[in-house]
């Protein structure tokens, strides 16, 4: 019988343990990422954004910024989806002018999600490239998400007046200014990332 009460107690104590690290490490992670994310502008996002790929490894500035741009690019394709749906539905059911608005801001989505595309095609050359094509390569991972920036700040302009309301306007503003938020934070952690990239070359090499 000790031997049972035993056992249990160290079975225990071993799982408040591991909660007790997984807890340890979640919290240094977060302090890790508020210092990390403290040049974006949705701060708080970009600390919930990053801190799932965070707990188990300590990703540096270039990780970051690479991650950050993957999870915009795959929010910004789910909104385009469910804006095309809600395009489709209103060309049925809706007026001229609402469903106008709707496949504009389609579009706009769609070249946001086409830029951010670009902008990681463009990260992922990094490495293979010569080390003096790396301001080509900066120079165009930021101009193509500002330029998604643009698109999606069109798209929510053309939405967010009179033309339309209801629950699908709540519904695809809450989505599209998410996909606003998550690219403002990536081109914070991308210039975060290309700032500390070039810091570092000009130390190696005075």
């Amino acid at each position: 019988m000790a031997q049972i009460l035993f056992s249990s107690l160290i079975f225990s104590l071993t799982i408040f343990i591991g909660f007790f690290g997984t807890i340890e490490s979640r919290s240094s992670a977060r302090m890790y990422l508020q210092q990390q994310c403290r040049t974006a502008v949705y701060h708080d996002l970009c600390v919930q954004t990053l801190l799932p790929y965070t707990v188990k490894t300590v990703p540096g500035p270039q990780q970051l910024a690479k991650i950050s741009l993957a999870v915009c690019l795959s929010k910004a394709r789910q909104t385009k989806e469910y804006v095309d749906m809600v395009a489709k539905q209103f060309n049925k059911t809706k007026n001229y002018k609402d469903s106008q608005a709707v496949q504009e801001c389609s579009r706009q989505i769609n070249n946001g999600v086409n830029q951010i595309t670009l902008s990681v095609k463009e990260f992922q050359q990094i490495g293979k490239d010569a080390e003096e094509n790396f301001p080509l390569h900066e120079d165009n991972m930021q101009s193509w998400v500002s330029a998604a920036l643009t698109d999606i700040d069109m798209c929510i302009d053309g939405i967010l007046g009179d033309v339309i309301g209801g629950r699908e306007k709540a519904i695809m503003k809450a989505k599209i200014m998410n996909v606003k938020q998550l690219a403002s934070n990536s081109l914070a952690m991308l210039n975060r990332y290309t700032l500390r990239h070039r810091a570092s070359h000009i130390v190696k090499n005075p």
